[in-house]
Order: structure tokens, then sequence, then C-alpha cells
């Protein structure tokens, strides 16, 4: 099953589901040979992503069902960026960021 990448923590479906904090090195660890889905929808955030990654992460502003089992990787911020502003990737580091291992178990 693909893991997709989300730029916030959202529950997509009604279920339960398993959410943990997890290192850029787990993610990697996580996605190594793994088919992607980029559901990041801010370009700012796909290229800070792909830096840290070392993968390519695309702007792909798509509609996202989790199914159960599923895996997703959920960037985010620590604080919550001006309403309406796109921010840079200078200004996504000031903001702070994790990574968070959300899967769909039922």
């Amino acid at each position: 099953m693909k893991i997709t990448m989300l730029n916030t923590t959202i529950l997509t479906n009604d279920g339960e589901y398993v959410l943990k904090t997890i290192s850029v090195k787990e993610v990697k660890e996580i996605i190594a040979g793994q088919e992607i889905v980029s559901a990041i929808g801010h370009q700012s955030t796909a290229e800070i992503l792909s830096t840290l990654l070392e993968t390519e992460i695309p702007v792909n502003r798509i509609m996202f069902s989790q199914e159960v089992g599923q895996l997703a990787i959920c960037f985010k911020l620590n604080g919550r960026p001006p309403e309406g502003e796109i921010l840079t990737k200078n200004q996504l580091e000031e903001i702070g960021y994790s990574f968070k291992l959300l899967e769909r178990v039922s």
C-alpha cells in the first residue's frame, strides 16, 4: 500500500488511528523503497520535505482518503502561520516542525 505525505495531521475517514511522533531518520527508513503519494499542497512545504527527506516530494493538491492499514507521514508545524500567508522555507524553519506517523487501524 502506498505511503502518503500530508502537510497536517488530519483524519480523512471515520475510523481508529494511531499517531506518533517520529524523527527525520525514521521517516527516511519508512519511505525507503516505497511508493509515495504526495498530498502536499504548497510549494515551500514540498521543497523543505524534499530537502529533509532527500527524495522528491512534489506539490500535489489532491483529496486523500486514508484506508485501513495505510500509513501517512504528516509534516506538522509547531506554530500557526498568519492566515492566508504562503510561507518560505526559511519561515517554515523558524516556526519549527515535527513529523508524525499516522496509521488507520480500523
